[in-house]
């Protein structure tokens, strides 16, 4: 009778964990090489900026919301952790994490090499992001 209930409660605790597999979302591994990479654009351009705005509002804003909270219209179709842009945790990434995020994506988050296809356009992204840190 115990090993009836045993196996009945280690069953119940497996069919836990795995309906909680889909809220649980692997580190995103950036390459070294990224990690390192220096942003080739002026962060302090205020034309740039509000390029960077303009893409941001156009690609970005419907999925991280105006804010960059993670709350935008599409936000609750998707899976995973959107992010806060606003977060010390967010912002701590280097610009090149943040680069390689944006142009290669993964899961919900599409890759913008073809829908930014110029790469200091996508730069501008990335300086935009860390206007909204908090």
């Amino acid at each position: 009778m115990k090993k009836v209930l045993i196996l009945a409660l280690l069953g119940v605790f497996s069919l836990g964990v795995l309906s909680f597999t889909d809220y649980v979302q692997e580190a995103w591994v950036v390459p070294g090489n990224y990690k390192t990479m220096k942003n080739p654009t002026d962060k302090s351009d205020k034309e740039n900026l509000a390029i960077g705005k303009s893409l941001y509002s156009k690609h970005c804003k419907s999925c991280h919301g105006a804010e960059g909270y993670g709350d935008g219209p599409k936000a609750a179709d998707l899976k995973g952790d959107l992010g806060d842009f606003s977060s010390a945790e967010f912002q701590k990434q280097s610009d090149g994490e943040l680069y390689y995020k944006t142009t290669f994506g993964r899961a919900d988050m599409p890759e913008f090499e073809k829908k930014i296809p110029d790469a200091e356009d996508r730069w501008l992204v990335v300086n935009y992001m860390r206007t909204l840190e908090e």
